[in-house]
């Protein structure tokens, strides 16, 4: 499984724009697609909910890669 770090601009990142932003969706609506069909883990969980805001220290799964959540600095 590939990992990435993806370093947050602010307190947290909603989980469709994670997704886009780390080019593991080619647009919003295709994030929340695979969101709304139970594709996505946050912390070894399927989350449902497209906007679930993701902070440091957390951890996305999807499509055979893996995202960790940093604070950034």
């Amino acid at each position: 499984m590939q990992e990435v770090d993806l370093e947050l601009r602010g307190d947290y990142i909603e989980l469709d724009k994670l997704l886009k932003a780390t080019g593991l969706a080619d647009s919003g609506g295709q994030a929340r697609a695979f969101i709304t069909a139970g594709e996505v883990r946050v912390d070894g969980q399927v989350e449902l909910r497209k906007t679930a805001k993701m902070r440091a220290g957390q951890v996305v799964e999807f499509g055979g890669q893996r995202v960790r959540v940093v604070a950034a600095g």
